[in-house]
């Protein structure tokens, strides 16, 4: 019932800011894709790693970087470069709905699996696997057939893929959650 309400919630507001001229068509179409949540790899919104970093630390949520660094072609950095604005949404969403501390651990830098809905296309953050929000993962969403790696999958009712890899959650982000 809430996540119906969260989506009229933010149809509401999306359809107030284009018409207000605040939010671009291409935009608006791409949170209200079709294809089970999944949206059109063409019509996403880019934003830049300091854009990515201020809203996540707006919402209260880390990352680390084993290097220490973000630059995006380098394997050991965390970048956001490139990151959708739904992607980078959701993960706002998910701190909201969990009131769990939420760490990211890898954004959009090289090193990660290629693929439409991949990292490096701004599509997946992966996330420290802590308790709360390992609990709330399993407890709140649908579990779904693993993943071709064997990794153990949830999805939640927005469409979006939770995956349990060895040390961290990977995340697709196929829209913002219900933002």
């Amino acid at each position: 019932m809430a996540s119906k309400t969260l989506t009229r919630t933010c149809a509401a507001a999306g359809a107030a800011l284009l018409t207000a001229g605040l939010l671009g068509a291409p935009a608006f179409a791409r949170e209200r894709a079709g294809s089970g949540g999944a949206a059109s790899a063409a019509a996403v919104s880019k934003i830049t790693h300091a854009d990515a970093t201020g809203r996540f630390r707006a919402a209260g949520i880390a990352w680390t970087s084993s290097g220490g660094c973000s630059d995006r072609n380098n394997a050991g950095c965390t970048s956001f470069d490139q990151l959708n604005l739904a992607t980078a949404q959701g993960a706002v969403t998910l701190k909201g709905a969990t009131g769990c501390a939420l760490t990211i651990t890898g954004g959009t830098e090289t090193g990660h699996a290629s693929g439409t809905y991949s990292h490096w296309n701004g599509y997946k953050l992966d996330f420290s696997p802590t308790t709360c929000v390992t609990n709330y993962i399993t407890g709140t969403f649908t579990r779904i057939a693993d993943r071709g790696d064997g990794a153990r999958q949830y999805k939640s009712a927005s469409g979006n893929i939770y995956a349990r890899e060895s040390n961290h959650w990977d995340v697709t982000y196929y829209n913002c959650g219900g933002c």
